[in-house]
């Protein structure tokens, strides 16, 4: 009998395992290879079950020769099943450790055919964990974890090892922002609060897996400068007809509910597969803002405003896809989807503020009606081809995309104007706006692989993209002569980007040492035009640059239980597109959000070394160092007592930190993965005629536990906690979280119901201040996050197994489009 003690030291999180073992005790060695071509399959995931009442025991990764090793296995009957990404899993048959040597299990072949299960009799339901460990990324299996049941794609984000969600939304990833969001291995298009609207949308339940790629290759764009994620949805290829349905309720503050349908059918050569999801979402949001005005000189305080701010979300967000694959002949394959959303939002809020002396005494208020109204129209189609030439590896593949965007919002903002007693001071003020913006994107992309002799193999490919964007800002002021244009915050910007780039990649596996570099070039070519009015002219832009991407991966397997790795990466972060826009958006009279035609591209080196210890404990060490950092920042104009948030390329930023992630089961019921990250930031540079230079450590824990009892029930608690740190000038209060749930398997395990509660204490609140310069803000939000949800599923059909495809090229240009919505 073996135990495993692990401890989690918060002071430098290093994660140490203890084993002790008696004597009775014996090995089990195999090899995974594919079934079809009979190539190695490296980093396949194979998972050691007891077989008397198939608790887990143990988990490995096969090596870079297919091979696999459990050591100190006490004595008992147990099975193998190996899983990989895109093949079906695969049992093992019975093995007896009933001595001291190591058993061969012989050749687990993973194959992408149907074949029935016969290899061994399991009586539980079994699934992947949650959390998978590859050579170059980790997966999340999203079903796996209970809590997931009735969440959105963001909350699951949310508790994915090393990603973090800020105040708006934005993701990060092992503390650095600049991720790049991909659906089904094409870019989203989106990012910033309008990414977050979209994950916040689409149910968890659409999902099968999300990749996350911390130092992506040359043959991925080279955006994003802290990594990819990828989201993949469910989508199988079992013959005949396939599917699922699932339905959950959402209790917060409001209710709320998620829905999606699942289809795939199988005959012959033809392969169709259509997904439908639909999701009424509402929330509030309450937002509380303390600024403290002094005087530019003296440095006296002179005025205090104190605001408070009441908003509700609601959005009703459908999505369809439709999509065929057809299978030529052996050796080539074609396929078409298409898909769709439609996202109508309202956002009406009450934003009352004081006007306070220096001695906080009111002397006015203000208090400004915020109706929003809005709707996000999406089209993308694609078409993917796909030709192998022969069993070695050598293949084609090519991707073409149209994706299309339509979003308007229009927006009533009445500022009235208040005495202390609440009396009218001054008339009301009305503004209205309407804000239309429409987005086409055309890309082209071709990868080509070649295997070469000795164990090495050459990517490359080219790809080309073509994005234009027209945005309007429409807004009148409501005057005793009717609605007049306000000229001044009115504006039309037009925007063209073309990038091309070419990529090659080289990989070779010498003995125990893994080599892989590659290089990438980016050519991108922008144009943007401000259309004049009679308060300014026309002002236009035009941006050309080529910039070189390299990437190296070095590993070395220094024996059964020890692998080592280095891998260094340069990354880019394109503005999006909104934020070029200069463009309002206010939440009152003294509170707005603009853009900045004047941004530019930052750039990343980042640098990787890790450790991974007998296949369930990885340490890793990261660098990175981004120059021309664009971030939000806060300023203000004191005399008008105004303040806004804009993008500014303000300074150089300096990233490094020590992550330590493990997966194992504690007992025969219960499983945990535990993931930590220690992260220092530095920022450094120049910020609006002052300089900026402030560095912090920060800590980021994330748990998940998982617990198997009989007869079909499982329950989860897991929860992160992230400690004080800074984002640029604001200062970040901690934060935390704790989920729970239960899961009963029914209609003989084709279905299941899932009941979580979403952070039970309240405590996922964002917090924090700035003081720079003449800014004194402190800002506290609070949102409808402690939920509690219902979800039913059933799956119909054969058994489900997920089959995942490459569905599109695009990459990086989707991921900078902003929608609108919650």
């Amino acid at each position: 009998m073996m135990n495993r003690l692990t401890l989690l030291t918060l002071s430098f999180l290093f994660l140490s395992k203890i084993s002790t073992a008696q004597v009775s005790q014996g090995s089990i060695a195999g090899t995974v290879i594919d079934g079809g071509d009979q190539k190695i399959i490296d980093a396949a995931t194979i998972s050691l079950y007891k077989a008397k009442d198939s608790s887990l025991v143990k988990i490995s990764l096969a090596d870079k020769k297919g091979n696999f090793l459990f050591e100190h296995i006490p004595f008992g009957k147990y099975y193998l099943l190996a899983t990989s990404t895109g093949r079906l899993q695969k049992y093992s048959s019975l093995i007896d450790v009933n001595n001291n040597s190591t058993i061969n299990a012989g050749v687990l072949q993973l194959t992408t055919d149907v074949k029935t299960l016969t290899a061994v009799n399991v009586t539980a339901t079994l699934k992947k964990p949650f959390i998978e460990r590859k050579i170059d990324r980790t997966v999340i299996n999203v079903d796996a974890a209970i809590t997931n049941a009735g969440t959105t794609a963001l909350e699951v984000l949310e508790k994915s090892p090393g990603v973090t969600v800020d105040k708006d939304g934005n993701i990060s990833l092992k503390g650095k922002a600049g991720v790049m969001v991909m659906m089904d291995g094409r870019p989203s298009y989106l990012s910033g609060q309008d990414l977050a609207n979209l994950l916040k949308n689409m149910p968890s339940s659409a999902i099968d897996q999300i990749e996350i790629m911390t130092n992506p290759s040359a043959k991925y764009d080279a955006a994003g400068n802290s990594g990819i994620i990828n989201i993949r949805t469910k989508k199988n290829k079992v013959k005949g007809l396939n599917g699922s349905i699932t339905a959950g309720i959402i209790q917060g503050r409001f209710t709320k509910t998620n829905n999606s349908a699942n289809f795939n059918y199988r005959n012959g050569k033809i392969n169709l597969f259509a997904n439908y999801n639909y999701s009424y979402w509402k929330g509030f949001e309450d937002l509380y803002i303390l600024r403290k005005f002094r005087n530019t000189v003296t440095k006296n305080l002179e005025t205090i405003f104190d605001q408070n701010s009441y908003m509700t979300h609601s959005s009703q967000y459908q999505n369809l896809k439709l999509g065929m694959d057809f299978y030529a002949n052996k050796k080539t394959t074609a396929g078409v989807v298409f898909s769709g959303f439609i996202n109508p939002s309202s956002n009406p809020g009450v934003n009352t503020t004081l006007l306070n002396d220096a001695n906080n005494i009111t002397d006015s208020i203000v208090v400004a009606n915020n109706y929003d109204k809005g709707k996000s129209n999406n089209f993308s189609s694609n078409f993917n081809l796909r030709h192998s030439f022969d069993t070695t590896g050598k293949e084609f593949t090519v991707d073409l995309d149209y994706i299309t965007y339509y979003q308007t919002k229009n927006q009533l903002l009445i500022n009235q104007f208040l005495n202390p007693d609440y009396s009218t001071r001054r008339p009301e003020d009305e503004l209205k706006g309407n804000l239309p913006a429409t987005i086409n994107i055309y890309s082209a992309k071709t990868d080509f692989t070649f295997p070469l002799k000795k164990n090495a193999k050459i990517e490359t490919g080219l790809k080309s993209s073509y994005v234009t964007t027209d945005n309007n800002a429409l807004y009148k002021n409501n005057t005793p002569n009717g609605y007049v244009t306000d000229e001044g915050k009115t504006n039309h910007f037009i925007y063209k980007e073309n990038i091309n780039a070419a990529y090659i990649n080289y990989n070779r596996q010498i003995k125990k040492w893994g080599l892989q570099a590659g290089l990438r070039a980016e050519n991108t070519n922008a144009k943007g035009h401000q259309v004049g009015d009679s308060t300014r002219a026309d002002s236009a832009f035009t941006k050309n640059y080529i910039n070189l991407f390299p990437t190296v991966y070095i590993s070395y397997d220094a024996n059964k239980k020890n692998t080592f790795s280095i891998n260094y990466g340069r990354r880019i972060d394109r503005p999006d597109y909104e934020d070029l826009n200069p463009f309002y958006y206010f939440l009152d009279e003294y509170t707005y959000e603009v853009g900045n035609t004047l941004l530019q591209p930052q750039f990343t080196d980042n640098i990787e070394l890790s450790h991974t210890y007998d296949g369930f404990l990885t340490t890793t060490i990261n660098y990175s160092n981004t120059q021309h950092l664009f971030t939000d920042v806060i300023k203000q104009v004191t005399s008008e007592r105004k303040t806004f948030q804009t993008k500014e390329n303000i300074a150089s930023r300096i990233n490094y930190g020590l992550s330590v992630s493990a997966y194992f089961p504690v007992t025969k019921f219960w499983t945990t993965n535990i993931y930590t990250n220690v992260i220092h930031d530095s920022y450094k540079g120049e910020l609006d005629g002052g300089y900026l230079d402030v560095k912090n450590f920060a800590f980021y824990g994330n748990m998940s536990n998982e617990f198997k009892f009989k007869k079909g029930w499982t329950a989860e608690l897991s929860g992160f906690y992230l400690s004080k740190g800074i984002e640029s000038q604001i200062v970040r209060n901690p934060m935390w979280r704790l989920d729970a749930g239960l899961q009963k398997m029914i209609l003989k395990n084709k279905g299941s119901l899932k009941l979580s509660v979403r952070d039970i204490f309240s405590s996922q609140n964002f917090s924090g201040y700035v003081n720079y310069q003449d800014i004194d803000v402190y800002i506290k939000n609070r949102h409808d996050n402690t939920t509690a949800s219902l979800t039913f599923s059933y799956r119909f059909g054969k058994p489900l197994q997920n089959q995942h495809r490459k569905t599109g090229g695009a990459s990086d240009e989707e991921n900078r489009v902003k929608t609108g919505g919650n």
